[in-house]
């Protein structure tokens, strides 16, 4: 019986372990895509506060 738990205390510790690490990697996966630079500065965001010329109606006086 002690075998028994034993074995079974070292199955749900290697499995928590497996699951740890793919949901790191799941992770890691996550905040490189979000964290990945883009080809125009601040991610086309404007440094001056205001909305970006390309916006729908910016620019245009009715």
């Amino acid at each position: 019986m002690k075998k028994l738990l034993a074995l079974a205390v070292v199955a749900g510790g290697v499995l928590f372990v497996i699951k740890r690490n793919k949901n790191a990697k799941t992770e890691g996966d996550v905040w490189r895509q979000t964290t990945a630079s883009t080809d125009k500065p601040l991610g086309a965001v404007s440094t001056n506060g205001t909305a970006p010329a390309h916006a729908a109606g910016a620019g245009h006086n009715n």
